[in-house]
């Protein structure tokens, strides 16, 4: 009786820890979603570059309150390379190339563009555990891909912008830092990661905060701080948590298509928050995406 008691709670625990690992990631992708229109609220009233850096100063100060309250032993050294490409992607990287193209481009735009993400971050965990993806996946990422850049192009007259050059960038550098952080969330708690990461970015976050500051404009105002608090301690600090928790129990392909729904919940957000026009073209263009990265998820 008591070895069928074990094999019943072994089977509830390997049904109970996907689910788990999905809610944890899905409530990420929820924070994140955000992430853009709270950005757009900040620059109200501080320059992109204070933004930036005041973002990760932030975080990375409440991640060592976080870290000395728990007591947690510092990084192993061999964590510290994965732990720097976090970092530098979704500390910095990201943030500041995100922040900086939504200067001339609109949250639903943007939104649409970051829809590749996925892809980008299931590529780059293939690259990292160099497994081999079948020709389905690829085509249908490229299917994707194409559908992104006929709306970049059309929505700019057939010229690429600086914006979406900034957003290339940060799809990139954020695609490493997910792969890298899902790894990495294998073996370390989710918070752990994320806080040991914003804690190694601090002195470039200090540096950009201090040089930025006396040269941009700063007049912040209520939804100004409002906007900054959301991002500093929810999408740089809050979210990564939850979703960094779920990478590690669900894996990083998996964890990333669930992100399928932030570009989503973006285009939602812009319209309800930011009362920005909804081009015909995003929703389409996201939903084609959303398609194409679903064909990627069973061609694994």
């Amino acid at each position: 009786m008591t070895e069928q008691n074990s094999a019943i709670a072994s089977r509830r625990e390997a049904v109970s820890a996907p689910r788990t690992g999905t809610i944890a990631a899905l409530l990420g992708v929820a924070s994140f979603s955000l992430s853009f229109p709270a950005t757009v609220w900040a620059t109200t009233g501080m320059g992109p570059w204070t933004a930036t850096g005041a973002r990760g100063l932030l975080a990375g100060l409440l991640a060592i309150a976080l870290l000395a309250a728990s007591k947690v032993p510092r990084p192993r050294r061999e964590d510290l390379p994965g732990l720097l490409v976090v970092a530098g992607g979704c500390v910095i990287g990201f943030p500041l190339l995100t922040t900086l193209a939504l200067q001339t481009s609109t949250t639903a735009h943007s939104a649409v563009v970051t829809g590749l993400l996925p892809i980008a971050t299931a590529s780059a965990a293939a690259l990292l555990t160099r497994r081999t993806l079948s020709w389905k996946f690829w085509a249908a990422a490229t299917a994707g891909a194409a559908a992104v850049v006929v709306f970049t192009l059309t929505r700019h007259h057939g010229a690429v912008s600086l914006a979406d050059l900034y957003l290339v960038a940060a799809l990139i550098v954020c695609a490493l830092g997910y792969a890298e952080g899902g790894r990495l969330a294998g073996h370390l708690p989710g918070w752990h990661v994320i806080a040991w990461a914003v804690v190694l970015a601090l002195p470039v976050s200090l540096a950009i905060t201090v040089i930025a500051v006396p040269r941009e404009p700063l007049d912040p105002g209520p939804l100004s701080l409002l906007g900054l608090a959301y991002i500093a301690g929810i999408s740089q600090l809050g979210g990564f948590v939850v979703w960094y928790r779920g990478m590690g129990i669900i894996g990083v392909a998996r964890a990333s298509q669930l992100q399928l729904a932030q570009p989503l919940l973006t285009l939602v957000w812009s319209v309800l928050l930011m009362g920005e026009h909804l081009p015909a073209a995003a929703p389409i263009t996201a939903v084609v995406v959303l398609l194409c990265i679903v064909v990627t998820q069973r061609a694994r």
